[in-house]
């Protein structure tokens, strides 16, 4: 009996780890280049999955759990693509908004403390766009 208790663990566990590396329609795999910082939460740089649930974004990688991050729907005209635009102040990155191929509608972040800091202060803000590789 004790052997089938491990054996059942062992088969939950395997199911679990499994279901951790799936990912949905509508999510967006993406390599960044750089470190960035979303809501206030601070990401090294490396390959992430986007995935959108209700009004947040759960953004994780191989490494960690993953963070939810809160959000607001945002509009463009056209849609030019799935792509994880990042607000850049020098060498701090910050995500800003996700956007999936297809839609005229996407996620929005709420600007962090840090953000809000370096508008205040007027600093150069410059767009850095990053797309998922095909």
């Amino acid at each position: 009996m004790k052997l089938f208790r491990i054996g059942f663990c062992i088969a939950q566990l395997a199911l679990a780890v499994g279901a951790i590396g799936q990912t949905s329609p509508g999510d967006v795999a993406v390599d960044v280049p750089f470190a960035f910082s979303a809501a206030g939460k601070n990401f090294a740089a490396g390959h992430y999955v986007v995935a959108r649930q209700n009004d947040m974004i759960k953004i994780f990688n191989r490494q960690t759990q993953g963070a939810y991050l809160p959000t607001h729907g945002t509009l463009r005209t056209n849609s030019d693509g799935t792509k994880l635009v990042f607000h850049h102040y020098g060498d701090t990155y910050f995500l800003s908004e996700v956007w999936v191929t297809g839609n005229t509608s996407g996620q929005q972040l709420f600007p962090s403390r840090a953000e809000r800091e370096f508008k205040a202060r007027q600093a150069e803000m410059e767009l850095a766009v990053v797309r998922p590789a095909r």
